[in-house]
């Protein structure tokens, strides 16, 4: 039975979908958002039963807004879209939420290889938690790659960057609200051949994603 929606905010991640959607319990209703793809990511998307919203704003922000607007349970679930995580992981953390343990679970990424998660984005993902964590006492180690919440709650946050910052102004508005925040560790493998990463893929990515995070931090 059917009881959250999964987010996944993509761009050109064709090759992806087709190993990762198959893999998606059944629990989860999925919506796939094409945020600029060039390739065929909503056709794969639509072919294998999730559906598709296009939001032609660029950034991840934008792309995650729009997958929350469009879903239509209490519980949501987002992760990205690029088959770095396996998606049996979310059930972890949707029972928390649903369970009543938590108002959002998050997972802190395990890489299962060397080289998966290259150094630059790395550190920087690694200086931005620690900042969090003791400027703000925020209860989590990683930019919450996966997570799940209750939408409502989650819409009220008034959240408004729509970029790349998005995740670090998600966790900074979670504490001080004071939500109960559980941390589960997930798998992060290699990205599907035939992707790029937008952040991760090289030091000038990171370093635009970095400068999006310390906007929001400013």
């Amino acid at each position: 039975m059917t009881t959250c929606d999964l987010v996944l905010p993509c761009r050109d991640e064709g090759p992806a979908l087709r190993d990762l959607l198959p893999r998606v319990p059944a629990t989860f209703s999925v919506i796939v958002v094409d945020n600029g793809s060039r390739d065929d990511t909503a056709a794969v998307a639509a072919r294998l039963g999730a559906r598709v919203v296009h939001e032609p704003t660029p950034g991840y922000g934008a792309a995650v807004h729009a997958g929350m607007l469009a879903a239509t349970h209490d519980l949501v679930a987002v992760m990205d879209g690029d088959g770095s995580f396996d998606p049996g992981e979310l059930l972890p953390l949707l029972a928390d939420v649903a369970e009543g343990r938590a108002d959002i679970a998050v997972g802190r990424r395990r890489p299962v290889a060397r080289g998966v998660w290259p150094w630059h984005a790395r550190a920087g993902n690694a200086l931005i938690a620690a900042w969090l964590r003791h400027r703000l006492r925020m209860d989590a180690h990683d930019i919450a790659p996966m997570r799940v919440c209750r939408r409502h709650d989650l819409l009220a946050l008034g959240l408004l960057d729509r970029r790349f910052g998005y995740p670090v102004e998600l966790l900074q508005a979670v504490t001080r609200a004071g939500w109960r925040v559980s941390e589960h560790p997930v798998a992060y493998h290699p990205r599907a051949v035939g992707t790029r990463s937008k952040v991760s893929g090289s030091v000038v990515g990171t370093a635009r994603t970095a400068l999006d995070f310390w906007k929001v931090l400013a």
